[in-house]
This record gives C-alpha cells, structure tokens and sequence, in this order.
C-alpha cells in the first residue's frame, strides 16, 4: 500500500500509449514539431486566452526559471514559509537567479496571510539599495499540506501584489488537484484572479516527467525563450513531452485523474476521523491526508506494508499531541486503488 508520494505513481495508460505512438517517424525539434503547436494552443483554450508555454524537466526547473523571468540586482521574492521552493529545492530559485533570496511569509495551513504579506514586502524599501528589493510573490496550490487557497484567498493576495507592483507567480505542481477542489476553470483560478505565470505540473497526476512554464503574458515569452535555452531546459525531442501533454489535456484526463486522487484522499480523511488508532491534524483539501499518529500505530502500519513519511507539524499548529505522537503525510494518486484505501481504514480502526 504505496502513500508515500504521488511521485511514486508511474504513468497513466494513455499518457504511456501516448508517447508509444509517438516514439516513430521525424518531426521537428526543439519545440516546434506540429504536436508541440497543437498543444501550445489546448494550453490556450484550457486558459481562455493566449498563453505561451515552455516545457521543463522538473517542477523545480519551473520554479525556478519563472523567477528568473521576473528577477532583479538585490531582487526578493515572496513565499510561504513552508513553500516547495523554499524548502525542498535546495537553493535551486537562488541558484538560477544568480543570488535572489526567497522571504518566508507565515500563514495558516500552508496559505500566505495576505497582512503578514504586507508587512514582509514593507520590510525591503524598493529605493534603500543595502536591503534588496521587492521582485515577485509566489503561491503554491495546492499548498505543500494539501490546502488550498480560494478564489477569495488568491484575491487577497493578488490584491497585495498589484499595490506593490510585483509579479504574482502559482506553483501548480499538485494544480489539477486544486483546481477540482475548487471547481472552477483554470482562466479563474489564475489569470482572473492576477496569476501573470504559472508553474504547471502533470508528473504528479499521471504523466512521465511532463512540467511547463505557463505565461500569460506572450510578450514575456522571446526574453523566457533565452533563459528556457540557457538553463539546458530545451528539449530537442520536445515532442516526447508534448505527447504527454496531449494525453493528459484531452479529453479532460488531467481532472480526472485529480478528481479520483482527491476522492481516494477524502475517503481515508473518512477513516481518520472514525479512527480510535488514529486523527486527522487537519481537513485535508486535495490529495495529501495529513494524520496524527502514535509511535505504536505508525510502526504497525509499517510492518503491515503501507508505505508513508513523517513530515514536520507547521508552524502555529496547535493540536495537542502525546510525547509517543507525530504528523505523518499520506498520498493518494491516479493508480490509488478504493482497495488500497479500504486495507489502510482496516489498519486504524
């Protein structure tokens, strides 16, 4: 019983058939092959208006490059406290920027407070050249605890971006997933809500290694295409990516397989909360389950098979918890089978 990453999963049937059937014949290279064409313009209809897309390896090449698009000499850039880019990238945003810095920002549950934001952005003056100034605001949704900000949330801070004249970037590693949370359309989660660009994620939810750089505004895109070459992110079989994609987007694949990750990830929060063994240490909102459990009950499960990784509690949680007990996070995927969760709701009642 595999709940240890979405990562782990392997490819959807479709996406794999996807890149058989285009594993044979000539097209053209470095991105502008007819399928590539194809699928820059199903990013377009899946945003309700143009968009420029540039294919990446990694969810962390995503990140980062998006802020070298948006960098300054003594830029800063604006996260959550516990962000991917911040914590689990390993200085690669810093790196590729040639020495920005990554501000952390607190929130509840993995969401940037839009007040603390506010006074973060305040403490580096854009005309004091000592401290750095103010570059780019990024969010990640789905959040790193399986949260997710609302169209309100979202808002808020994009309200705060425009008074300070910064750009607003999304981490969407997990976005399908957040995007069926909320059940809106992707121009509404983003652009609609002042999202100038987006890292999209579709490794996570089934594809290969399928990452792109979403930008909404196509004037960025002839200076994005210099740093898209320069950090060796150009693929020049690109159509081996752009296959993925054209699986993953037609058809609505890329909500389906959210949806059912996400319906695996609320039926176990279902056998947390009947749980004697076990609790949930918060309402999970995509298709990472976070529960609390005691020494005794996570060795079981172990022992039993069922593969999961403690994680750090965040900051400002405040749920009591015994010396024996600890935050542990559980997965759910594309290839999570009901059985699956069923056998773990077994193992904790």
């Amino acid at each position: 019983m595999i709940f240890a990453s979405d990562n782990w999963a392997g490819a959807h049937p479709a996406i794999a058939a996807a890149l058989s059937e285009h594993a044979g014949g000539y097209a053209r290279a470095y991105g502008n092959s007819d399928l590539d064409r194809k699928v820059d313009d199903r990013f377009s209809e899946i945003f309700e208006r143009e968009v420029s897309v540039f294919f990446v390896s990694t969810g962390t090449a995503a990140n980062s490059l998006s802020l070298v698009s948006v960098n300054k000499p003594g830029g800063v850039a604006f996260c959550h406290r516990e962000a991917h880019m911040t914590e689990d990238e390993a200085g690669a945003p810093e790196y590729f920027t040639g020495g920005a810095r990554l501000c952390p920002v607190d929130g509840p549950l993995g969401r940037i407070d839009p007040a603390n934001l506010d006074t973060a952005i305040a403490r580096y003056p854009a005309e004091f050249v000592h401290s750095g100034r103010p570059m780019a605001i990024s969010v990640t949704q789905a959040t790193e605890i399986g949260t997710v900000y609302g169209l309100d949330d979202l808002d808020a801070v994009a309200d705060v971006a425009r008074r300070h004249g910064l750009p607003l970037h999304m981490d969407g590693a997990r976005f399908a997933n957040a995007l069926v949370a909320l059940n809106c359309s992707a121009a509404d989660m983003t652009w609609r809500r002042g999202i100038d660009l987006l890292s999209f994620g579709g490794t996570k939810n089934g594809c290969w290694c399928a990452e792109a750089v979403v930008l909404f505004d196509p004037g960025m895109a002839r200076e994005f295409a210099f740093i898209h070459k320069r950090a060796a992110q150009l693929f020049s079989k690109s159509r081996f990516v752009a296959a993925q994609f054209d699986a993953y987007l037609a058809n609505g694949l890329w909500l389906q397989t959210a949806r059912h990750s996400n319906a695996m990830a609320a039926r176990l929060a279902g056998h947390l909360r009947r749980s004697p063994r076990a609790r949930l240490a918060w309402e999970p909102q995509a298709n990472e389950v976070f529960a609390i459990l005691g020494a005794d009950v996570s060795a079981s499960l172990q022992r039993e098979g069922v593969v999961f990784h403690p994680w750090h509690a965040p900051r400002g949680f405040a749920e009591a918890m015994a010396p024996d007990e600890a935050v542990f996070r559980f997965v759910t995927s594309f290839a999570t089978t009901q059985e699956d969760v069923e056998s773990l709701g077994a193992l904790i009642a």
